[in-house]
């Protein structure tokens, strides 16, 4: 069964496998202690530290080992503003980081912070001028990926360390995505990843705090890590960690040329082989292994559970698929089609026929799913009134914009339709489906039970 989610987590690397178990036997002392066994936990722990290093591009003695990923990027930011209190408490995000860092924003904004959020392109990337704009005296940190998780759409990294460095802001990189790829460029300050996004084992986070960086971390004291990551070295999975990255990294170059056709030959043909289609995120400016498109008049969830019984593990941002009934903040930042998104993150390893098989797939059951919904299968037929409006509270997507296509030839061209829905996903799948259909999209007002976004015919 072909597995194309590695952006949420790679399949364990056989190289991290070997490594594990071979440190299972060695590396289970406490690293800390003098004995016999302890010394070799600890040579055990410093040479993965000094590989992961490596791979990073910083010094050994600037990177620590944390539980997680997500723990170091709240550990980084939460000790950065600590260590730079004296100079602010405002601190600076893209708005489509990983939610770990809108989480750690969101605490430092309720402890009294500021938070800014930079926004982002349709593609998803934000401008060096406009992450600029947004420093100010009292910036403490600023943050920003090094390619976006959802879409992969790669940041303009370099050119925003410049203007932090002119603005003497420390910038801290999420480089979670992107790192299996290739060390982060830049003059950087702080980094953080996780091991399984690389196909290392889960439970491994790695955090990066440059020489000369104010830092203070917070909680309560710890000996370990440099005081920076509280706990009991897991060194096997930590030994399992460094050795996958440097083995991934080994195979990188031909790897990514090697995926990023297979990539691209998705972006080609899903708009040719599925109606209604649209491709999102940056299409030059990107990771390798990671292509997302949204299917118009289709339910997320089913779309994924659809594929999955093909024998397809996909993700998806869409809010069909969501407890929370909202689309992802970074299909929401982007201002993109939310209904129906799928998002195909290939492995190392991924094999061109499987990648054929699920442009074969792909095409009968987003059109199952259509047709399950009602959706329109040809244009609609002009006639009728000069507006009408369609009721679709309570409804949830993609069916207020099914209904919205089924009357829209209703109304003469210069005419109106009003759709009244309190679904979240409506305020991005409406304005998306104007652009793609060469329609007007005029906006949205409160009513009574939701909000009505008026639509006006063109042609």
């Amino acid at each position: 069964m072909p597995y194309f989610d590695s952006a949420s987590a790679a399949p364990l690397h056989p190289v991290a496998r070997q490594a594990l178990q071979a440190a299972l036997d060695e590396g289970w002392a406490d690293p800390a202690r003098p004995y016999r066994e302890g010394r070799r936990a600890r040579l055990l722990l410093d040479a993965a530290r000094e590989a992961a290093a490596e791979a990073v591009g910083c010094r050994p003695d600037e990177l620590v080992f944390t539980p997680s990923g997500t723990r170091a990027v709240h550990a980084g930011i939460a000790g950065a503003l600590a260590g730079r209190r004296r100079a602010g408490r405002h601190l600076v995000v893209s708005a489509v980081e990983h939610s770990s860092v809108l989480q750690s924003a969101a605490a430092h904004e309720a402890d009294g912070g500021t938070v800014t959020e930079v926004p982002v392109d349709g593609g998803g990337r934000v401008t060096p001028d406009a992450y600029a704009a947004a420093l100010r005296d009292g910036t403490a940190l600023a943050c920003l990926q090094s390619a976006n998780h959802e879409v992969g759409t790669e940041q303009p990294v370099v050119e925003v360390t410049e203007a932090c460095r002119e603005a003497g802001v420390p910038l801290l990189v999420d480089a979670a995505q992107s790192l299996a790829w290739g060390p982060v460029e830049g003059d950087w300050s702080l980094l953080t990843a996780s091991a399984h996004k690389w196909g290392g084992p889960a439970g491994v986070g790695l955090l990066v705090v440059r020489k000369g960086v104010r830092f203070a971390p917070q909680g309560p004291a710890d000996e370990r890590e440099s005081g920076r990551s509280a706990g009991f070295e897991n060194i096997p999975g930590i030994v399992a960690a460094a050795a996958s990255l440097r083995a991934v990294r080994a195979e990188a170059v031909p790897e990514a040329a090697r995926l990023r056709e297979l990539v691209a030959r998705i972006r080609t043909r899903v708009p040719e082989l599925v109606p209604d289609v649209e491709v999102v995120g940056d299409p030059v400016r990107r990771l390798p292994h990671l292509v997302t498109f949204s299917c118009l008049y289709v339910d997320g969830e089913a779309l994924l559970y659809e594929l999955d019984r093909a024998g397809f593990s996909v993700s998806s941002g869409s809010s069909c698929t969501s407890s929370t009934l909202t689309p992802s903040h970074v299909l929401r930042a982007m201002g993109v089609l939310s209904e129906g998104n799928v998002r195909v993150s290939l492995p190392f390893g991924t094999e061109e026929a499987d990648v054929e098989r699920f442009l074969e797939v792909l095409p009968g059951v987003v059109a199952g799913i259509r047709e399950r919904f009602g959706a329109p299968v040809s244009g609609p037929v002009t006639g009728g009134g000069e507006s009408l409006v369609v009721d679709a509270l309570g409804r949830r997507c993609p069916i207020p914009v099914i209904e919205l296509a089924k009357v829209f030839g209703e109304v003469p061209v210069g005419g109106t339709v009003t759709v009244l829905s309190d679904d979240e996903a409506a305020r991005l799948d409406i304005p998306a489906w104007c652009a793609m259909r060469g329609q007007e999209y005029v906006g949205e007002r409160p009513a009574e039970h939701g909000t009505a976004y008026a639509v006006r015919r063109l042609s």
